[in-house]
């Protein structure tokens, strides 16, 4: 198979997960779960929080060691394939839920989202593999814009089902819309399990419970080891505070925007749209930006746009404002992601690709997760006020751009030796 079918397959699996991402984390199952499952009771947005903050602290500890797991066996797609099976059952099962079903619910939604979030350690560690030191800004942006183009594609697929809204009245359509929304992610996730083979391990094809004690001795050493890297860990600890705040952003907007704007669910739709809209042009964009001026610079860059986003969001008091500034979020949204994606994998040891994406996706991308949804619940709650919330994030920002402004890197390609 050529490269430009591999890299197109790795691209479609883009396509297919964000899928989950906007109907499961950000726009649909959000809503449903407060709404319909909780009915409307102010309680649902702390299980909401407390089940994205779980997940994403159950993966972070995981990680790492199936990381080196993975490194260790050399079936990087044999994790990816178990990981995406889980969460793609877990989102039909979400189909049965109900009113007064938060527990099964919280319990399918967190197997859905360890899933999706655990199988992206798998899935960005093919990256360097794919693209060159000179395009692997590109191919990231590519794939970020993809995904979001999958977005889009699901929110026009699914308008149809959600169109009477989110509530209880509406029940049986959005239950299909999850069935929807995993046979989606199944469909076109399959050609990179097609596409691309682990690489052959001499005595290593066996993955045991010796393997996996090998692994965890790896991860322990990979902390030490990591440590000979001060740019990657400069960068890490910066990815951790601006990630948290995005991820946030990411998990709320839609209850800020009905809760706080009064957005109906036909305005959200096209909300959303639009957001994803704009991220395929900015992760396409800044995908050439990164390559001609660097990862970090275009990082630096799309932190100030997020700065501008967040303050816009707190003094929207029109929809029609919130409607341009999540825009702005989309085009910044794509792009920080994807430069952060290309300055990881100029930072990692090839040697070590899997495992240190496993610290990016796992200890530090997801235990920001944690933080983030936990704070931004504790601040509305004492305040009473979801802008006062969002303005907490901006403390995030602010201390991932100070530190990501002392990260050194070569920004025409690099990747450290062993």
């Amino acid at each position: 198979m050529t490269q430009k079918l591999k890299v197109f397959s790795w691209l479609l699996f883009d396509f297919a997960n964000t899928s989950f991402s906007v109907i499961m984390v950000t726009f649909v199952f959000p809503l449903y779960f407060k709404n319909v499952i909780c009915q409307g009771a102010p309680s649902g947005d702390a299980l909401w929080g407390f089940s994205i903050s779980l997940s994403m602290l159950l993966v972070a500890v995981i990680s790492p060691v199936l990381g080196a797991a993975a490194d260790y066996s050399g079936k990087r797609k044999r994790f990816l394939f178990v990981f995406t099976l889980i969460s793609v059952v877990a989102t039909a099962l979400l189909s049965f839920s109900g009113p007064g079903m938060a527990i099964a619910a919280m319990v399918l939604f967190i197997l859905a989202n360890i899933g999706f979030e655990g199988g992206l350690v798998f899935y960005d560690a093919y990256l360097k593999e794919l693209a060159t030191d000179k395009s692997v800004g590109r191919v990231s942006g590519y794939g970020f814009a993809m995904g979001y183009l999958g977005a889009l594609a699901i929110l026009l697929l699914l308008k149809p089902l959600l169109s009477k809204g989110i509530v209880l009245s509406n029940a049986p359509n959005v239950q299909i819309s999850f069935l929807v929304a995993a046979i989606f992610f199944a469909i076109f996730a399959t050609p990179i399990f097609l596409a691309l083979r682990d690489q052959q391990k001499e005595k290593r094809s066996a993955i045991s419970l010796s393997a996996l004690a090998s692994s965890i001795k790896e991860v322990k050493y990979t902390v030490q080891h990591i440590m000979n890297y001060p740019d990657l860990v400069r960068f890490l600890l910066a990815y951790f505070f601006y990630n948290d705040a995005i991820l946030t952003v990411i998990a709320f907007s839609s209850i800020y925007a009905q809760n706080t704007l009064g957005f109906t669910t036909g305005e959200l739709i096209v909300f959303f749209m639009l957001v994803q809209t704009t991220a395929i042009g900015g992760s396409i964009f800044f995908g050439f930006v990164t390559d001609k001026i660097g990862p970090k610079k275009t990082i630096v860059i799309t932190l100030i746009i997020w700065f501008v986003v967040v303050l816009a969001a707190i003094f929207a008091d029109r929809k029609e404002l919130f409607f341009y500034t999540g825009m702005l979020a989309g085009l910044s949204m794509g792009s920080s992601q994807a430069a952060s994606r290309s300055m990881m994998a100029r930072l990692t040891p090839s040697k070590h690709v899997t495992e240190f994406f496993g610290f990016y996706d796992g200890t530090f991308g997801k235990a920001s997760a944690i933080v983030g949804p936990l704070m931004f619940g504790l601040v509305s709650a004492q305040a009473g006020s979801q802008k006062a919330a969002l303005g907490s994030l901006l403390v995030f920002f602010t201390i991932g751009l100070l530190l990501m402004t002392r990260v050194k890197s070569v920004e025409t390609g690099y990747s450290p030796e062993e």
